[in-house]
């Protein structure tokens, strides 16, 4: 299973009939089916239509997204992998079909050498491969002397790496040039190991399963290849008794889950000793296969009647219940959160959902507390905690201080590379979320976008004056260009908004409403054709797909993308509106117009 990059309600699931599956968790709405076929049988080895001849079952090994969730990646348990590319809300159309290993192919992922998108596979022979997004090879690496169970490709700066992992324990990696493995470790149990990042991409974890049945979760300390901590709470298994291999995820940059013993296993990462573990109300298998969204507060575990269930914490019952079409159960007592579960065949089909009590489950973190790791009675913490707005004596607070800056020395200038379109003037500027970009729409109805790479000058990557953005556009040239309608530029209120992530980016410059892929600029959708115009936007700051769109006329149209549907006008001034914003905290948003009044909703 994975979780799209950006879209953290949106899950893929692969099975063992060679089927994989999309859905929406929030809608508990599968929207794609594909079942497994062969593209084109001519293209295909003849030592492979003769294993397909002798047997025709196709199982699914791993599906997984790109980093931009355009493409879905699926890896079969012999010869074959397709990519497909993903069109919201429904759409998934074969872009390739490539026969990777002679044998299984064990692992499948994306990476970006050279800044250009590849995959890279592994199999039952031995080789890890890595592909354009034409079908070439343009790596082999050998080294391997068993099965290549998992990759793991990765970045620190800009050198660019595969680890590997094969089923004699050997742990390898690889740079993208054809000089041989750079470093040997043991793996310990020395069998199936999986590896993975933490997701600020610092620390390196393992975990796996030795022949004996005896599980494994440790840090690794990537510089020495030695191992910086392992964590307790597998149980020893009988000798000889061995199910599988353990599957294990990582969350928020603080939480490692494992499944084992029916159950699902969490940790803290700086603690070696378990946090807590659940059963999820019955039902798992041995080993459950489990994954968290990008976000940590929803968990998908499979389970024994070949479903799956959804946990989530209370960050993740929130962003279930914007979709606000069917209820997801908060239990009253602390830490409770609720569970979604989907079963079927042997692919999750046939949806029968219930609500499922979950064990304790804290408000930000997929494990209990414990009393002694917090210091506090947990019982004292429920798992609806409503933020409050201190409330401070006027003689604390602050006045807005106006402060002059009379010193040249003080200021530093930079002034950002030229673009082809440079006659028009920048009409809208913003700073990308994370502060490594800057966007600009120019009155042309074209945006631009810097980048402030990392290097000596600017360890941190972030915006600076003392270092000169690039210009930075995808590699297929493509130019994010808004729709002008019949309005003159100059006529029009130009708008622009970016969302929390920084995946999109939606503006309007008098035409339609265009939102942005901001990987490849590609238009995603359009929405919301004059007359009215748009003349302020505003994302949902918990779900990407609810939009706030301020109009000419005065009216504010809450709008929802996936559905493509306005759900709510809010009418209360009396011009255009000039600006809105969303209050996390007090559950608001405000809205201000050319009428001089200000709104809240």
């Amino acid at each position: 299973m994975d979780f799209h990059p950006s879209r953290h309600t949106l899950l893929l699931v692969g099975s063992a009939n060679g089927e994989f599956t999309l859905w929406e968790i929030g809608l508990r709405e599968r929207l794609v089916s594909k079942p497994f076929k062969i593209w084109d049988m001519q293209a295909c080895s003849a030592q492979f239509q003769s294993v397909l001849a002798k047997d025709s079952s196709m199982p699914i090994n791993r599906v997984t997204w790109s980093p931009d969730g355009d493409l879905i990646g699926v890896a079969f348990a012999k010869h074959l992998i397709h990519l497909y590319a993903y069109q919201q809300p429904n759409e998934a159309r074969q872009v390739l079909e490539i026969e990777a290993h002679s044998g299984g192919v064990n692992d499948i992922a994306f990476s970006r050498p050279n800044k250009q998108l590849c995959v890279v596979t592994c199999g039952d022979d031995k080789l890890i491969r890595v592909w354009d997004m034409h079908g070439q090879k343009i790596y082999s690496f050998e080294g391997h002397e068993a099965p290549v169970y998992s990759i793991c490709p990765h970045h620190k700066e800009t050198i660019q790496f595969i680890f590997s992992t094969s089923i004699d324990g050997k742990i390898k990696a690889w740079l993208y040039d054809n000089a041989g493995s750079r470093v040997d470790y043991d793996a310990p149990g020395k069998w199936c190991t999986t590896m993975l990042y933490s997701a600020d991409g610092t620390r390196l974890f393992s975990c796996g399963t030795s022949k004996e049945g005896d599980s494994h979760l440790v840090e690794w300390n990537e510089s020495e290849g030695s191992i910086k901590r392992t964590y307790s709470g597998f149980r020893k298994k009988a000798s000889g008794v061995v199910q599988g291999v353990v599957q294990f995820d990582t969350a928020q940059n603080h939480i490692l889950a494992a499944g084992e013993d029916n159950q699902i296993k969490f940790w803290d990462v700086d603690n070696t000793n378990m946090l807590t573990f659940i059963d999820a109300d019955g039902g798992l298998p041995g080993l459950p296969r489990l994954r968290f969204n990008k976000e940590g507060n929803l968990l998908a575990v499979t389970t024994v009647d070949n479903g799956f269930k959804i946990l989530a914490n209370s960050d993740g019952l929130r962003s279930l219940r914007a979709f606000g079409n069917r209820p997801f159960e908060a239990f009253r007592s602390p830490y409770e959160a609720s569970a979604m579960k989907v079963s079927g065949a042997p692919v999750v089909a046939g949806i029968s959902p219930n609500i499922g009590r979950m064990d304790n489950l804290d408000r930000n973190s997929p494990a209990k507390p414990s009393p002694i790791l917090n210091g506090a009675d947990p019982a004292s913490r429920s798992i609806d905690i409503k933020p409050r707005i201190s409330e401070e004596k006027p003689d604390k607070a602050k006045p807005w201080e106006l402060m002059e800056v009379l010193n040249p020395q003080q200021f530093r200038v930079a002034t950002l590379p030229e673009t082809p379109d440079q006659t028009s003037k920048v009409v809208r500027l913003l700073y990308t979320n994370s502060g490594v970009g800057l966007l600009a729409l120019g009155s042309n109805a074209i945006q631009r976008l810097w980048k402030w790479n990392r290097n000596e000058q600017n360890p941190s990557g972030k915006a600076t004056a003392s270092v000169v953005p690039q210009h930075w556009q995808p590699n297929s040239g493509l130019v994010m260009a808004n729709d002008i309608g019949e309005t003159p530029p100059e006529e029009s209120v130009p708008c622009i908004a970016l969302s929390k992530n920084d995946s999109y980016v939606m503006s309007a410059c008098g035409g339609k409403v265009s939102l942005f892929n901001m990987m490849t600029f590609k238009v995603m959708t359009t929405f919301m054709p004059p007359p009215p115009a748009s003349t302020f936007l505003a994302f949902h700051p918990q779900d990407n797909n609810i939009i706030a769109i301020g109009m000419e006329d005065s009216t504010i149209h809450i709008y929802n993308v996936r559905v493509d549907e306005v759900k709510i006008r809010l009418k209360g001034h009396q011009k255009r509106i000039t600006g809105l914003a969303f209050s996390n905290s007090l559950h608001i948003l405000v809205s201000s117009g050319a009428d001089a009044q200000l709104c809240v909703w």
